[in-house]
């Protein structure tokens, strides 16, 4: 027998999860159940689909017995796909598969008693060190002869040796600690898998000795009991008539291994052409890595209560990958395969009316319960957007559903209400995308705008500039991004063509003085504040998304020249207009291109230049 390492720094992850989440520690039982639950869906599966393990005897069940006294032992046995040498060192070898280094960074930064961090980042099993002070586990895998025990008492190595098991499936015995003695009683844990586990489709029974007494009341001795504890029927297959909330979160807790409340549920049974059930949750918070490439999907595939697959991407669109919850088909044959099911018409059928469902749901709580909607929206208006690039099918159900920030109103607002606050002979939904919400509400292009009383739609968010162009018109009101050159040439009126004529001298020579820095200078009047603001041309992408892309790593990104625009009302602008000093007209102009690119988020490109120009221009006005 040899020890082996840890592939992570697992005593400081293990030392994280146990003084930062005792507040919880009762969750253990239910991840250790839901293993075990994971491990008979398998074993179900393949002997239905697979000729190697349809001689494979499949007599579902998971046992709890507990011994109590000077050596508390807690055991949760399954009769499930069991492990060989390699699973075990794939799955017990390896701490937080899902993304250990996120982990210890969370928990690091204060993430205290946030019993949802378990299940996410892939540690469910390693919850035990929270009860145990040494954990065994006995397994043997479908199929083999040789079973396999792994022991570790969680801190920096584990042993695997050879061993002899009754059958399949596995045997996990927790020997307690202080912390863990009190669950050696028969009502705690009776207690626990009802609330947790109730809905686990597989018999759990309970192991305990009953203590017999006669009619006066003296004991006699004691007899072994096996008593089943959960009601073993799936929650997505009973009427909704007959399941209250509690039952529904109780559910999900166990699913998506969250220790909050999900924000919505949506419990759909279809009938006729297609049969299907469909059991959807949104998390109150965003999944933790719904940002990244290899996210974790979290809708469960079945076909007749049979679990197909939970690593299946195409079950539905991208943008809704914060769903967690389960599909289950009667009319999908139970060996469909990865490749088909991306390719299977009734698949299909299934994923579109389901999001068309899901959708409907989220227009239903937005009329509905608006503060619950604005809760949904600081999670999830990002992956909404996203489905307005990709998903054109529910484009129309995507506009009303995502939200921006305006000139206008606090907090959110929709595109039909804004459409209902445009002036009569608006045609026009005017945005500014680019930078922080702090930023835009201060730039300069805003000025005319208010004046004017025109609202602008504030989209901060990096998406926006991206989507919006994509988009098409809302209900025949074109986007309009307000930092696009030529946006203003059909409101000029004649006192603003006359003022650009004025100006017109000068123009020129600020073009002169900045050279290729600029693309073009020309007269603004969409200003009221501010003597100059940087605009881009209309197919390019803004300031800030070229700083964006170079940020992401993108290379040899064409290097977009910005539009200066100049206000020939403010005093600065009137007064260099007057000036004959060439030397003035330079530093000048130089300055309002960089302070203009500064309100954009843009460094100086040479600040050592820029101060020495603005010292100039400070001394001389002093003089």
């Amino acid at each position: 027998m040899a020890n082996k390492k840890f592939k992570t720094e697992v005593s400081k992850l293990l030392h994280l999860i146990i003084h930062s989440l005792y507040s919880h520690k009762e969750i253990f039982l239910r991840e250790l159940i839901s293993n075990g639950s994971d491990a008979l869906d398998k074993l179900k599966f393949l002997t239905l689909t697979e000729d190697a393990y349809k001689k494979v005897e499949f007599n579902p069940s998971i046992d709890i017995s507990f011994q109590d006294g000077d050596n508390p032992t807690l055991t949760i046995a399954d009769t499930g796909i069991g492990m060989n040498e390699d699973d075990l060192n794939d799955q017990l070898g390896t701490i937080a598969r899902s993304g250990t280094s996120i982990f210890l960074e969370q928990m690091e930064k204060g993430a205290k008693k946030d019993a949802n961090l378990i299940g996410q980042f892939g540690v469910g099993f390693y919850s035990c060190f929270m009860v145990a002070s040494k954990v065994e586990v006995l397994t043997k895998k479908a199929g083999t002869d040789q079973a396999y025990r792994w022991v570790s008492t969680g801190e920096t190595s584990y042993s695997i040796t050879e061993d002899t098991r009754d059958g399949h499936g596995t045997t996990i015995i927790l020997h307690l600690n202080d912390e863990g003695k009190e669950y050696t009683s028969r009502w705690q844990l009776e207690s626990l898998i009802k609330k947790y586990s109730d809905h686990v489709a597989f018999p759990i029974f309970l192991n305990y000795e009953e203590t017999l007494r006669d009619d006066e009341g003296k004991e006699t001795g004691t007899e072994v009991k096996r008593e089943q504890v959960n009601s073993a029927a799936a929650i997505w297959k009973r009427s909704k008539s007959e399941l209250k909330d509690d039952d529904y979160n109780e559910f999900y807790k166990s699913l998506a291994h969250d220790g909050e409340d999900p924000l919505l549920h949506i419990h759909t049974n279809a009938e006729g052409t297609l049969e299907y059930t469909t059991l959807f949750y949104v998390p109150k918070k965003a999944p933790f890595d719904m940002y990244q490439a290899d996210y974790k999907p979290g809708v469960k595939l079945y076909v007749k209560r049979v679990f197909i697959t939970d690593d299946e991407k195409e079950l539905m669109p991208v943008y809704l990958r914060f769903l967690r919850g389960v599909i289950d088909s009667e009319d999908l044959p139970l060996n469909v395969s990865r490749e088909i099911l991306q390719q299977n018409r009734v698949m299909s059928n299934i994923r579109n009316a389901s999001v068309k469902k899901v959708l409907s749901e989220f227009e239903k709580l937005a009329k509905s319960n608006p503060k619950k909607y604005e809760e949904f929206i600081a999670e999830y208006n990002r992956p909404l957007k996203e489905g307005l690039y990709s998903d054109f099918t529910h484009k129309e159900q995507l506009m009303e559903l995502v939200r921006f920030k305006s000139t206008e109103v606090e907090g959110y607002t929709g595109l039909a209400a804004y459409k209902e606050r445009v002036k009569d002979d608006q045609k026009k939904i005017y945005y500014l995308a680019g930078g922080s919400e702090e930023m835009l509400r201060n730039s300069p292009l805003l000025g005319s705008y208010k004046k004017k009383g025109i609202e602008v739609l504030i989209m901060d968010d990096d998406i926006d500039e991206i989507v919006l162009p994509m988009v098409g018109p809302y209900k025949e009101l074109e986007f309009v991004a307000i930092n696009k050159s030529g946006v203003e040439e059909s409101e000029k009126d004649e006192k603003d063509k006359k003022a650009e004529e004025k100006v017109s001298p000068l123009l020129e020579k600020i073009k002169k003085a900045l050279g290729d820095r600029v693309k073009d200078v020309v007269a603004s009047s969409r200003l009221e504040d501010a003597p100059a603001c940087v605009v881009v041309d209309g197919n390019d992408p803004s300031v800030q998304m070229q700083q964006m892309m170079k940020a992401m790593g993108q290379k040899d990104i064409p290097a977009i020249v910005p539009i200066l625009e100049v206000n020939p009302k403010h005093k600065i602008v009137k007064k260099l207009a007057e000036s004959t000093s060439k030397k003035d007209i330079e530093n000048i102009s130089w300055i309002l291109l960089e302070q203009s690119l500064m309100m954009e988020g843009v460094a100086p490109k040479d600040p050592v230049d820029f101060v020495k120009r603005l010292n100039d221009v400070v001394a001389k006005s002093l003089d």
